[in-house]
């Protein structure tokens, strides 16, 4: 007689699921407008009225979001360039629950990478660099984060 393998539909469901995930995490990855006005959860950007105002990061002074130079002292902002929409802790518990099959290289961008740790998954060494990466990933800060990745 012929036994019905029960982990096949199993492993049908999961691709799909795999499927799935690396298809969103490639839509939320798609490149968007770059804006040189920093977003709204920025610390050093404050929103009053209709205006947003950020803080001079050599005098303290509060000067528009959009100056390249502080009105009061002179001296010239860095311009926050906001891109890519990548989350750090999105990306961080990726690559530690799925690190060995690549969804956080997918999600980052790194799609030639990503290809790569599914290709190799089954010998668990993405699996092992992704729990690794995943460390990394989220005790990183936010600001380094950015600028390797949304950029």
């Amino acid at each position: 007689m012929h036994e019905h393998n029960p982990s096949g539909g199993l492993g049908v469901i999961i691709g799909l699921i795999i499927v799935a995930v690396i298809i969103y995490a490639l839509r939320k990855s798609s490149p968007k407008s770059q804006s040189v006005i920093p977003p709204i959860n920025n610390p050093t950007v404050q929103v009053s009225g209709n205006f947003q105002n950020k803080y001079c990061h050599a005098c303290g002074g509060q000067i528009d979001v959009r100056a390249e130079i502080c009105p009061k002292c002179g001296v010239r902002q860095a311009q926050q360039v906001s891109g890519g929409g990548r989350n750090r802790v999105t990306a961080g518990v990726f690559a530690l629950l799925l690190g060995g099959l690549g969804i956080h290289k997918f999600y980052l961008g790194r799609i030639g990478m990503g290809i790569i740790y599914l290709l190799f998954f089954w010998t668990l060494i993405p699996a092992i660099i992704g729990f690794i990466e995943g460390i990394i990933i989220l005790s990183m800060s936010d600001a380094a984060f950015a600028a390797k990745y949304n950029t």
